[in-house]
C-alpha cells in the first residue's frame, strides 16, 4: 500500500510541477528559451539512453527510472512545440468562416512537424524497449501520446474550455483552429475508452500475482492516464482550467505587462533580453 501511495503522489507531483515549469520556461527571454531547449534536448537523449538501460530491470527503481525517462522525452516534445521551435508550416490564424476539410488541413499543417517528432520519438522508445520486461516507459509515453492527441481532436471538434491561457503569445494563432461548444460527439468516446484502459490497469495492479515493481509501474502509468482523463473533463466542465497552474500563468501575465512597458523603453528592453 505504501508503494502504491508513493507512486501515486510522485506521478501527480511530476505532472503538476513539470507542466508549470514548461509554461514558465517558454515565456521567458529568447536566451533562456534557447538554453532550455538545449538542456531539454540533452535530457531527451539521456532519457532514451536511460530507457535502454532500464528496459531489462525488473525492480521498483527501474519502474521509477523508466517512468521519469519517458516524461523527460515527452517534455522535450512539449517544450519544443510551445517555444515554437517545432510546430508546422501553418503559422497564421485562419478565418472563422473556414470550415470542413480546409479547416482540418490547416489545423494539421499547424502541428504536423510536432506530430512527426512525437511519432519518431515514440518509435525510438518502442524499438529500445522491444520485448523487454520493463515496459513502464513505453506505456507512459503511449498514454501521453494517445491522450494528448485526443485532447487536440476535442479542441478541434469543440469544447467549453479552450484553455487558451496556456498558449504563449507566439502561438496565439492556434486558437483560431479551436472551436468553442458545450460538447462534441467524440468526447464521450474518448473519455469512456480511456476509463476502460484505466480500469484494466487498476485490475492488473490489484492482481495478487503481480510483483511490487509491476504494481508501481501500473500505478505510475495509470495515474498519468487518470490525470489525462481529468484534463479531458476540465475541457467541458464549468471550471477554471488554469487554477492549478496559476503561479505559472501569472508569470506570463507579468511578462506581457513588461513587454508593453518595454515598448516605450528601448534601452531597458535590450537589458531585459540580455
Amino acid at each position: 500500500m505504501i508503494d502504491t501511495l508513493v507512486a501515486l503522489g510522485f506521478a501527480i507531483f511530476i505532472w503538476w510541477f513539470s507542466t508549470g515549469i514548461v509554461i514558465v520556461l517558454n515565456r521567458m527571454s529568447q536566451t533562456t528559451i534557447t538554453l532550455s531547449l538545449f538542456i531539454s534536448s540533452m535530457l531527451g537523449v539521456g532519457a532514451l539512453v536511460g530507457l535502454s538501460h532500464t528496459a531489462h530491470q525488473t525492480g521498483v527503481s527501474g519502474a521509477y527510472c523508466a517512468f521519469t525517462c519517458a516524461l523527460l522525452a515527452w517534455g522535450w516534445n512539449e517544450l519544443s512545440f510551445l517555444t515554437g521551435w517545432i510546430t508546422g508550416p501553418q503559422k497564421t490564424a485562419i478565418l472563422e468562416s473556414t470550415q470542413g476539410w480546409p479547416r482540418f488541413v490547416a489545423s494539421f499543417n499547424a502541428v504536423v512537424w510536432h506530430e512527426t517528432a512525437i511519432l519518431l520519438v515514440g518509435l525510438a522508445i518502442i524499438v529500445i524497449t522491444w520485448d523487454a520486461p520493463n515496459q513502464v516507459g513505453t506505456g507512459t509515453y503511449l498514454v501521453l501520446w494517445v491522450m494528448r492527441t485526443s485532447a487536440k481532436l476535442n479542441l478541434f471538434f469543440g469544447v467549453r474550455n479552450l484553455s487558451e491561457e496556456f498558449l504563449p503569445t507566439h502561438l496565439a494563432y492556434l486558437e483560431s483552429f479551436f472551436k468553442r461548444r458545450r460538447m462534441n460527439a467524440f468526447f464521450p468516446f474518448a473519455v469512456v475508452s480511456a476509463s476502460v484502459g484505466l480500469w484494466l490497469l487498476v485490475s492488473y495492479a490489484s492482481h495478487p500475482m503481480v510483483t511490487p515493481s509491476q504494481v508501481v509501474g501500473s500505478v505510475l502509468v495509470g495515474t498519468m492516464l487518470a490525470l489525462a482523463i481529468l484534463e479531458h473533463l476540465m475541457l467541458v466542465l464549468p471550471l477554471d482550467t488554469t487554477a492549478l497552474w496559476r503561479w505559472a500563468i501569472q508569470k506570463q501575465q507579468k511578462s506581457k505587462v513588461d513587454i508593453v512597458f518595454d515598448a516605450y523603453a528601448p534601452t531597458r528592453l535590450n537589458t531585459h533580453l540580455d
